[in-house]
């Protein structure tokens, strides 16, 4: 019998659920909840590196893909927040702590943080639950700090209340030397003292210099015209790095729902250089 090579580009370990016990649950927005999750007898279920996705599931309900949220540098856990919009996640946002479910991963690439990012001035852009996947490369970058230029982080969200993480950017991000955090909401309210608009808006009217590489992710109308945005400012489309995890379905280019022209997100990406996004079919 020959050997099956359907999943060639996949290891045993990365196919095979593992058991994940919930041991601390986060509830970071109304509608957003941030699952810290460990393997049985402690310890991260598997090593990932930022940017990359894990499939989470509870059985007898469902399962989907999710962005890890915490960094490589966490040793101890793995996090995932996860937004309440569907079936799956209803119930994951009844689940308690103490209570199991299954993940496997990780699948996709990664954002290239010890090659093309090394050494450089970086740039995060996030809107609403889009902060999730690129808070693993700002811990990474933060873990590493010397490897590392000047960060800025723009993040924005239709309110206060809706601002994902807000206590550790305002505690942990905004207090390391060498980062500015920008913060937004869409409108006016009351107790809100930062600034007001947008996030694309916000990013012309701070005007960034172009000695940087972004990375950007949220809503796809945000990113289009951050894009839009940066290419103002000054910026080629190969300074900017974003991420089409929403895509991804299966995991291993076997249900071909994430293709996109020649490419599949969850083999090919997620992370994808704009400029490589812009040699796809206008699918996204």
């Amino acid at each position: 019998m020959s050997e099956c090579t359907c999943h060639k580009n996949y290891t045993l370990d990365t196919l095979i659920p593992k058991v994940g016990v919930i041991t601390k649950i986060t509830q970071e927005t109304p509608d957003v909840k941030t699952f810290c999750v460990t393997a049985p007898g402690g310890g991260k279920l598997f090593e990932h590196m930022p940017g990359q996705c894990a499939m989470v599931c509870v059985p007898g309900i469902g399962e989907a893909m999710f962005s890890i949220t915490s960094s490589p540098t966490n040793k101890e856990y793995q996090e995932f927040s996860i937004k309440k919009c569907g079936v799956l996640t209803d119930c994951l946002h009844s689940l308690e702590v103490g209570d199991e479910i299954t993940v496997r991963g990780p699948y996709g690439n990664n954002f290239p943080v010890d090659t093309e990012l090394k050494g450089k001035n970086l740039l995060f852009i996030a809107g609403g639950i889009g902060l999730a996947p690129l808070r693993s490369v700002i811990n990474y970058v933060l873990d590493n700090r010397d490897d590392y230029g000047t960060v800025d982080i723009l993040y924005g969200s239709r309110s206060a209340d809706d601002l994902v993480k807000l206590k550790e950017i305002q505690e942990v991000w905004a207090k390391t030397p060498g980062v500015n955090v920008h913060l937004t909401i869409d409108r006016p309210q009351e107790g809100w003292d930062g600034h007001v608009g947008f996030v694309p808006s916000y990013l012309k009217e701070i005007g960034f210099s172009t000695d940087k590489t972004a990375l950007v992710c949220g809503p796809p109308i945000m990113i289009k015209f951050v894009l839009a945005g940066l290419e103002e400012l000054g910026f080629n489309r190969s300074q900017c790095y974003t991420t089409l995890e929403l895509r991804m379905k299966c995991g291993i280019g076997k249900c071909g729902r994430c293709n996109i022209g020649s490419k599949y997100v969850c083999k090919d990406g997620p992370v994808f250089r704009c400029d490589e996004v812009d040699e796809l079919p206008n699918e996204y």
